[in-house]
């Protein structure tokens, strides 16, 4: 075994432990010990945090501590399954994106299930998206991100603006995109006993608690299965070792067949939204996430 090949195995053992950590079949428990994650480590003098409500929805501006570029902004969906996660949680990933790109980030908390199943969610992306709009933001003028189930969510609120006739953003960023909740893709058994980070119970208790009874090949609950035509260029992160890989792949195949400006890369060793953590390809990555944006936004 190579010396890259073990330190991504004992990367991949400590991130297995972390996880078991914070995950708890009290949800309430996995929530605040994302959130306490989210606070330490989004913890640095280099970034301002400012609150504001979004028509009685909590959101957050992630902004530099300097002078930034203020004609575009990013608007990032969070992940979590769509049953846990939140702002400060996002906070692993909205403070890097705040500093690598110098633009100001909107996160904001949706509705979770169980408590609230689809569509509460997506109706309040559309909520941000039309608090941005208000603010004097033209689409354009937006990249819309997003994390695991975040990228589901950037993809049907792009889905939804499109199925209103209404401009699209500029761009979209989607970290280890969730696209199907058939788990349909291969990778859930090609990758089972690699990724350490999820597996398909988990899935299924996600799915169960978000798209209960409802058809889960409808396109805005999964993705994979809309209509891309038109959609603004589009740029995929996904980890070799993690079972949504085939998620990625499928949304990249089909966005291609579509005619989409679309980019993915494959990280090796890597595990579901590897981004968050703090060590070196996680950087890397996101540079290659700030390059992207600065290309759509020349």
């Amino acid at each position: 075994m190579s010396k890259e090949s073990r330190r991504n195995q004992n990367l991949m053992q400590l991130i297995k432990r972390v996880h078991g950590l914070v995950e708890n079949s009290d949800i309430e428990k996995h929530r605040q010990s994302q959130d306490y994650i989210g606070a330490i480590l989004g913890n640095t003098k280099d970034i301002c945090y400012k609150e504001v409500d979004i028509d009685g929805m909590y959101g957050e501006w992630v902004s530099v501590n300097r002078p930034h570029m203020k004609k575009y902004v990013i608007l990032h969906c969070h992940g979590g399954g769509y049953s846990t996660g939140s702002s400060m949680y996002a906070r692993t990933l909205t403070a890097k994106l705040a500093s690598i790109v110098s633009m100001d980030v909107l996160c904001f908390d949706y509705r979770l299930a169980p408590e609230h199943p689809y569509p509460a969610a997506l109706e309040d992306a559309m909520k941000a998206w039309n608090y941005l709009m208000l603010l004097g933001y033209g689409a354009r003028d937006i990249i819309v991100t997003g994390d695991s189930a975040g990228g589901n969510l950037a993809l049907s609120l792009t889905l939804k603006l499109k199925q209103e006739n209404r401009m699209l953003p500029r761009g979209l960023v989607l970290l280890s995109p969730w696209t199907d909740l058939t788990s349909s893709g291969e990778s859930f058994e090609s990758r089972a006993e690699l990724d350490p980070v999820l597996d398909k119970a988990y899935i299924d208790r996600m799915v169960l608690a978000y798209a209960d009874k409802r058809n889960l090949e409808e396109p805005l609950i999964s993705p994979l299965f809309g209509d891309f035509q038109s959609f603004p260029p589009t740029y995929i992160q996904v980890g070799e070792n993690e079972i949504l890989l085939s998620d990625a792949l499928r949304l990249y195949e089909a966005m291609g067949k579509a005619g989409v400006f679309v980019k993915l890369d494959r990280f090796p060793g890597m595990w579901h939204v590897f981004q968050m953590s703090p060590f070196k390809t996680a950087y890397e990555a996101m540079e290659k996430n700030a390059e992207f944006i600065f290309e759509i936004c020349r």
